[in-house]
């Protein structure tokens, strides 16, 4: 029988349409047909690039020059631009302001062809690093209240370039969907004093049902009432409410999280599209009990219609409780040996 299930923290419901349910194999598609490189993203491209804000080199390499592990640029075509005022104004009964905003590409590799899931730890954690240095860098600007970190993985994602990159957007207002999270998660700690995302590692850790990964920093879970299928959340163990906070050992052990999970969603459903967005408190901004950081992954394996778009609800004919035993599964079982280097890799930060 279909279930309705309440997400926690934002009070967002979700239909667990179980009489649908659905196998990995049922959303096997066409592999998307790469046109390789080289693109403007590769090494000797770099004059195709707007001059770099950020780039981790080899000793005795050029700016704007190959040598690069990691460069970020700013977004040739940029959603919000980063010169000018805000203009806060009105126009009758609607409050208009200027898109001001930084739109910044961080590329993850010299190596076209290379994805994240098939890196290695250390280039996940520099990549990490590199999101700190540049939400750092832009919070210095007192216009900018939120910093977005995502990637769009694969055409149906959302990615125009097929070379490995995500996204940094500095915005001068709180999205919607962060100040839900921050208000959810604001009741539940004054209602238990406790955080809501430290509770639920705690529940997670102990029922295993929902977790996919873990290592002594971080659990991997399929949340509890996941809007897609083979959704994933990454959270830490620790509680801290601002990414760019975390300690070099978080981001390792980290790293060795990402990787394990991007790896079992490759393996499992043939490295579908995705997109991943890392849930941070507001730049610039005291550190807050009751928020806790973390990256969801959610598979682009779905289309939202006309149901999800009039009531916000979402139809996941996958439980997250099936989805998380076969990615486990692809964990443990297709490199037994991986799994145990993660967790000591992990470990030893």
């Amino acid at each position: 029988m279909p279930e309705l299930r309440k997400d926690p923290v934002v009070g967002r419901w979700v239909i667990m349409a179980t009489e649908r349910a659905r196998r990995p194999s049922d959303f096997s598609r066409q592999a998307e047909e790469r046109k390789g490189g080289p693109c403007v993203f590769c090494p000797g491209m770099e004059h195709l690039t707007p001059p770099e804000v950020l780039a981790y080199r080899d000793a005795g390499s050029r700016p704007n020059n190959p040598g690069w592990r990691v460069r970020g640029v700013p977004n040739r075509f940029p959603a919000l631009r980063i010169e000018g005022g805000l203009g806060r104004r009105g126009e009758g009964m609607y409050d208009l302001m200027n898109g001001v905003g930084a739109h910044e590409v961080l590329i993850e590799s010299p190596d076209h062809d290379r994805m994240l899931a098939d890196e290695e730890p250390a280039q996940i954690e520099e990549i990490f690093h590199a999101y700190r240095e540049r939400v750092i860098d832009l919070q210095r600007d007192e216009r900018f209240r939120y910093v977005i970190i995502f990637k769009n993985h694969g055409a149906e994602a959302g990615a125009s370039l097929e070379h490995p990159h995500s996204q940094l957007i500095a915005l001068p207002i709180l999205p919607l969907s962060v100040q839900a999270e921050l208000r959810g998660a604001s009741a539940y700690f004054a209602l238990k004093e406790r955080c809501i995302f430290c509770d639920m590692v705690e529940q997670e850790s102990v029922d295993r049902r929902r977790l996919v990964d873990e290592n002594p920093s971080f659990i991997t879970v399929c949340p509890f009432a996941a809007r897609f299928p083979f959704e994933m959340w990454i959270v830490p163990r620790v509680h801290g409410s601002h990414f760019e906070h975390a300690s070099d050992g978080e981001y390792r052990a980290f790293a060795y999280a990402l990787k394990a999970a991007l790896g079992a969603l490759k393996a499992a459903l043939g490295d579908p599209p995705f997109n991943y967005i890392i849930h941070s408190a507001p730049v610039g901004e005291a550190a807050r009990r009751h928020y806790h950081w973390h990256m969801e992954i959610t598979p682009a394996l779905t289309k939202v219609a006309g149901f999800e778009v009039g009531t916000g609800f979402h139809i996941n004919p996958v439980p997250p409780e099936f989805a998380a035993g076969f990615l486990r599964d692809e964990i443990s079982g297709a490199n037994p040996a991986a799994a145990v280097a993660s967790t000591n890799g992990a470990s030893s930060s």
